[in-house]
């Protein structure tokens, strides 16, 4: 092992009890989108006992951050910390784990700043899930300047990446007209009719799209009481494709289909963005072979993903990769069968697995910001910068 490898390990299992304390307390107290006020704190506070200088609050979001530790001049290095929890089934994505290794990861990294000239920058991103909370911190320049933008994502295998496509949300409102369902049906327009057309009109296009798209629809509201014909349905569609442009074309596919369900029932339905686009994920290559080569060092084989190991969603980090070089790479923290988003991923993410995970993900950050301190970062790789305005969302109709 080099010097910095050694300084790795030795800091590691210095600051070992405070990651697991740091990733065990955010799974016992899992927050949804913009109200992970704990994690904040937590996080903060460990944060700052390691000599990093914060802005709580930051960037207009309240449970956001940023710390900052800075040596002279030098390369600037993001570490993103992920905490939001989803509703009912808490942190089934594992984000405790993103929070606790990127925390840990800069406490390993501020030793390494002791004798060696550059900047670590922590930013605590809320509202992963649902609210982009990386995409309004872009808009406010929160990513500004970096040379690199880094975290983990725990998952059932260690990939080099997440195949994250664009996605964008909307929420589908139907209005039609009450009647009394026996009585007076001739006078009724059935909301939940236009709902259900424009569902099975999506359902039917299914067949006609691409391998790597998505559309995954629910309706939230069909009606009260069954003796009343329904005036009001709601409906939560999503919408998914690797690139933005397949994206804009299948949303507009999606919208047909949708709207030929309200023209079908005689009702009308207004549609509504929720969020911001999540744009597809680029992953730096130059990052992410050291990432691969640190994660050997501490016994993790990295596996480029193929079509039966890769991981499928979507992230604001991919909005951050159009920016910034990033990597999100997949760090085994459950068996590969356990699928995320599921109760029993969330055991797995505060077990003995997710401990694991936390600690040598942060092993494996910490020495790729070790290995960009000794050697810089490629610069070859830096997006283009009119890539930020896609990047951000803001000339779109509608997101995710």
């Amino acid at each position: 092992m080099t010097s910095i490898e050694h300084e790795v390990v030795a800091a590691r299992a210095k600051h070992q009890d405070a990651m697991l304390a740091i990733s065990h307390d955010i799974h016992r107290r899992p927050e949804v989108a913009f109200e992970e006020s704990f994690a904040h704190d937590v996080l903060t506070d460990f944060l700052e006992h390691q000599g990093f200088t914060l802005e709580r609050s930051a960037f207009g979001l309240e449970t956001a951050f940023r710390a900052v530790l800075s040596n002279g001049s030098g390369p600037r290095i993001g570490l993103v910390c992920e905490y939001d929890a989803l509703p009912e089934i808490g942190h089934a994505c594992g984000h405790n784990v993103i929070a606790a290794a990127g925390a840990g990861a800069a406490a390993i990294a501020a030793e390494l700043l002791a004798d060696r000239q550059g900047t670590v920058i922590v930013l605590g991103t809320p509202a992963e899930e649902s609210g982009a909370g990386k995409v309004l911190m872009l808009e406010r320049d929160a990513f500004a300047g970096l040379d690199a933008a880094m975290m983990v994502h725990p998952a059932g295998r260690d990939l080099t990446h997440m195949n994250a496509v664009a996605i964008e949300r909307r929420k589908v409102t139907y209005h039609g007209r009450a009647a009394h369902a026996a009585a007076a049906p001739d006078q009724g327009l059935n909301a939940l009719d236009a709902a259900v057309l424009g569902y099975m009109n999506v359902a039917a296009l299914r067949q006609h799209l691409k391998a790597d798209e998505r559309v995954h629809g629910v309706i939230t509201n069909g009606g009260v009481r069954a003796n009343v014909v329904p005036e009001l349905a709601e409906a939560e569609w999503f919408t998914r494709s690797p690139s933005l442009d397949g994206l804009h074309e299948l949303s507009r596919r999606v919208q047909i289909c949708l709207e030929a369900g309200a023209n079908a029932a005689g009702c009308t339905c207004i549609e509504e963005p929720i969020g911001r686009v999540y744009q597809d994920l680029r992953s730096d290559a130059d990052l992410v072979t050291r990432y691969v080569e640190a994660a050997a060092l501490f016994g993790r084989l990295v596996e480029v993903p193929n079509s039966t190991t890769r991981v499928v969603g979507s992230t604001d980090m991919g909005n951050v990769s159009h920016v910034v070089p990033s990597i999100h790479p997949m760090i085994k923290a459950a068996p590969d069968e356990v699928s995320l988003h599921t109760r029993d991923f969330a055991d797995y993410a505060g077990g003995p697995d997710g401990d694991r995970a936390v600690l040598d993900g942060a092993g494996i950050l910490a020495s790729v910001v070790g290995s960009i301190l000794r050697h810089g970062p490629d610069q070859e790789s830096r997006p283009p910068t009119p890539q930020r305005q896609a990047a951000t969302g803001g000339h779109l109709a509608s997101d995710s």
